[in-house]
């Protein structure tokens, strides 16, 4: 089954200050579009799997990118280079999405086992490493935890992992 990946991020803005005469403008526009065509090399991709999810107040959802995730047309997935990451957490949270790499099976996606970053509410995490991508290695690199930063309430999130299946 091909997979034709494209990754498109965009950040516009225009800062403005009101003068005598004149208004002056500082715009920004910065976009980046990556694409991957179907395939296990580097700068290409063959496997996708996405869901909305939610974890329990002080709960953690650890996430199996070798062997317990379901593909979308069935079957378990393995995931071998890790290329994406999105996670956005829903607007309607009161706590932060906690993406990190666990302590133990953590896939190397951050610097050291417990590194992370905090989703805030309403907000988004992206990270994509086209070339290599991050090695997956089954029983001992293959967790990312999505943890819930507070206790009190749940918290909802989009996540989309694409990566190679080889």
């Amino acid at each position: 089954m091909p997979l034709t990946t494209v990754i498109d991020a965009n950040i516009t803005a225009s800062l403005t200050s009101a003068l005598d005469l004149v208004t002056a403008a500082a715009p920004l526009a910065l976009n980046t579009r990556i694409s991957m065509a179907t395939g296990t090399a580097t700068g290409k991709a063959d496997v996708c799997w996405s869901d909305t999810r939610t974890v329990t107040a002080s709960g953690t959802d650890a996430l199996d990118l070798a062997g317990s995730l379901t593909g979308v047309l069935g079957g378990v997935l393995t995931i071998v280079k890790l290329k994406a990451v999105l996670v956005r957490a829903a607007a309607a949270n009161t706590n932060a999405v906690r993406v990190n790499r666990p302590a133990t099976n953590g896939v190397p996606l951050f610097l050291a086992a417990s590194d992370g970053v905090d989703v805030l509410p309403g907000g988004l995490f992206l990270w994509v490493a086209p070339g290599a991508g991050v090695t997956v290695t089954p029983a001992t690199g293959d967790l990312i935890n999505i943890d819930n930063s507070g206790a009190g309430t749940s918290v909802t999130y989009d996540v989309v992992f694409v990566g190679t299946s080889a």
